[in-house]
């Protein structure tokens, strides 16, 4: 199956970087472009691409109110946003991940790790800049003991896979772990996202450090 990609971002030649990187993958094509989150939006709603590949910085709308837009709760068409920007800013990313993203790339990452990412994303999967990820979550993931309770609260073992997955593993890494099946893990995280509403394994981790079930967050 050819994974179909939207590329936002008001600078051509950075648009025209990311196309050919795109193209050159046999199972990825990018089927549109727009240079603001307005046109943006418009061309998710009429070409319905599996994947957007979303700039923060952007005239008319930038990069956050649009990844809320697509890939937030209310979504009328959800689309998995991966955000490609120059800017590896806490007031970026954690909005970033509370709208919904399923990446924060940074531009410097190369051509490898946006391939990675758009696949990840397609997986319903995560892929975070390594210069990002345990770092910033656990700056802008403070727990945060007001936060409500989900409405059926996760299990003991589901606050341990949870917090395996805020730190970055993968099935087989929590499975091995935790010394349970790798299909056991993968049961135990769509029960954490349905419980806790959210999208992906990103909004598993935001809830994971906010709450403090991720180890590094306990040190």
């Amino acid at each position: 199956m050819t994974i179909r990609v939207l590329l936002a971002d008001d600078q051509e030649m950075v648009r025209r970087g990311m196309r050919r990187i795109v193209d050159r993958q046999p199972d990825i094509e990018v089927v549109g472009e727009a240079a603001d989150g307005v046109a943006a939006l418009e061309l998710a709603r009429e070409l319905r691409p599996d994947v957007a590949l979303v700039d923060i910085r952007m005239p008319r709308m930038d990069g956050l109110e649009l990844t809320r837009l697509l890939a937030g709760p209310a979504a009328e068409v959800p689309v998995r946003v991966v955000v490609v920007t120059t800017f590896d800013l806490d007031e970026y990313v954690y909005p970033a991940l509370r709208h919904g993203a399923s990446g924060f790339l940074l531009k410097r990452s190369g051509p490898v790790l946006l391939v990675e990412a758009i696949r990840a994303a397609m997986a319903g999967d995560q892929l975070i800049s390594p210069s990002v990820t345990v770092r910033l979550l656990r700056h802008v993931t403070r727990p945060v003991p007001s936060r409500p309770a989900p409405v059926d609260p996760l299990t003991e073992r589901e606050m341990e896979v949870a917090g395996h997955v805020a730190e970055g593993k993968t099935n087989a890494d929590i499975a091995s772990e935790l010394f349970i099946s790798p299909g056991t893990v993968k049961t135990h995280v769509a029960a954490i996202q349905r419980k806790l509403a959210v999208r992906n394994r990103v909004g598993i981790a935001v809830h994971a450090w906010e709450m403090g079930y991720a180890p590094a967050a306990r040190r």
